[in-house]
């Protein structure tokens, strides 16, 4: 793992905090310097009891990007931030070798743990955050920006976002915080329902390959908004902490708008994510039942379809695009968002509905098999039958994802106690 210098020793602010971004895309650098525009704003680049540190995952594969995309050379924000960590593939595969190693796990955990995959990378991130002593670590993502759109009327307004002073805030009174997301978080387009393809077809469709925290009414309300979603400015105003309820065995997060306690190890778990799906924050989702949670009143504006990135220069737009399904990239997005689902869907009924497993999966092939002939003729794209074959896969490997998700936990386990014990040595 490269890092450059740190300008103070990392033992004097009494409060380390890790900002961590797992990143692909080479708008990356724009979005930082927001950022830690948001934060010198928000009185935090001057508070001397609390020190910032950069931990950045990043995939060249993703859009085809370099490390030059990644590596900060602005001495604005090299003189804000206390220290930066960069973890690329081989930075991260090195310390899976060393933990191999020094006989900390096996090769086979640490692939678990360190591999290909969006969850992997975000565990490298959590990792190399307790390697280095955070107290404190919060995600955010390369495409959620520190504002929110606000719906007045048939008009929006924009409110700056103190993202990061409000989860340092609540942080320490629970094991996680959890913010709120706006913009597009859906990728569920506005669709014009016909005598062929009818809100109820549709409805199947959403509620057979999504998970069950998904709501058809806010799915519905973001539709007509054109899918967007608007921030609430009641919760941004609030003074009232709201404490997450466990919903059929899970505390329902997200990866990213999201803080760790680093000093509570025994409420620190991996993400996860079977192959080639995602799903990581749903399934950490699944451990943390006896965690407390925060939802704390702040806002990220998701810019989903990358198409607003102007907000990161101060140019706010009156209103915000419809993303309709007669665009062929937004099409696109919601059949790769739609495949995403179906291969985690398995896995997610097994952990959490295990005695009716069975009866579940053959309920939601059978509405798949009579509603997807219609999704197709709807979208006139014939890849979205390839939803029940991935359904069908992942139901048949789903007792060997679940034995690695058991596997991955207990490697984590093995990793937390290692750097335990080097902390007290």
């Amino acid at each position: 793992m490269e890092s450059w210098r740190s300008h103070i020793n990392i033992e004097e602010k009494k409060i380390n905090v890790g900002i961590g971004f797992v990143t692909g895309r080479s708008s990356f650098k724009k979005v930082v310097k927001t950022y830690v525009n948001n934060w010198n704003e928000s009185g935090l680049i001057n508070n001397a009891k609390i020190a910032l540190h950069l931990f950045v995952a990043y995939d060249l594969k993703y859009k085809s990007t370099i490390i030059s995309d990644y590596k900060i050379t602005d001495e604005e924000i090299l003189d804000t931030v206390d220290s930066a960590y960069y973890m690329g593939e081989s930075a991260i595969a090195n310390e899976a070798q060393f933990l191999v190693q020094k006989k900390v796990v096996s090769l086979e955990e640490a692939e678990l743990i360190f591999g290909e995959g969006y969850a992997m990378k975000r565990n490298a991130v959590l990792y190399f955050a307790l390697k280095n002593k955070m107290d404190h670590l919060i995600f955010f993502d390369d495409d959620e920006y520190p504002i929110a759109n606000i719906k007045i009327n048939n008009s929006i307004a924009w409110k700056g976002q103190e993202v990061l002073s409000t989860h340092i805030k609540n942080i320490m009174h629970a094991d996680m915080t959890h913010g709120h997301h706006c913009g597009y978080i859906s990728p569920i387009p506005q669709l014009d329902f016909n005598v062929n393809f009818s809100e109820d077809d549709f409805r199947v469709f959403i509620e057979s390959i999504s998970n069950d925290i998904i709501n058809w009414d806010s799915i519905k309300a973001k539709m007509n908004d054109g899918g967007v979603t608007y921030a609430d400015i009641d919760i941004i105003n609030s003074k009232t902490i709201e404490v997450i309820k466990e919903s059929n065995g899970m505390k329902f997060i997200s990866g990213a708008n999201l803080g760790f306690n680093l000093k509570n190890l025994d409420k620190l778990f991996p993400f996860y994510n079977p192959p080639g799906a995602r799903g990581e924050d749903t399934f950490l989702s699944t451990c943390i039942c006896d965690c407390t949670i925060r939802k704390v009143p702040c806002y990220t504006f998701h810019d989903g379809f990358s198409t607003y990135e102007h907000l990161l220069l101060g140019v706010l737009p009156n209103e915000l695009k419809a993303m309709r399904a007669d665009s062929g990239i937004n099409t696109k997005r919601f059949l790769k968002a739609s495949i995403g689902w179906i291969r985690y869907k398995p896995l997610l009924l097994y952990i959490t509905q295990r005695d009716n497993y069975e009866t579940e999966i053959k309920n939601i092939k059978k509405n798949l098999e009579y509603v997807i002939p219609k999704i197709c003729n709807f979208f006139d794209d014939e890849e979205f039958k390839s939803i029940l074959d991935e359904l069908e896969y992942f139901h048949a490997h789903v007792e060997d994802h679940y034995q690695d998700f058991e596997n991955t936990k207990s490697a984590w386990l093995k990793i937390i106690a290692f750097l335990n014990n080097s902390k007290i040595k």
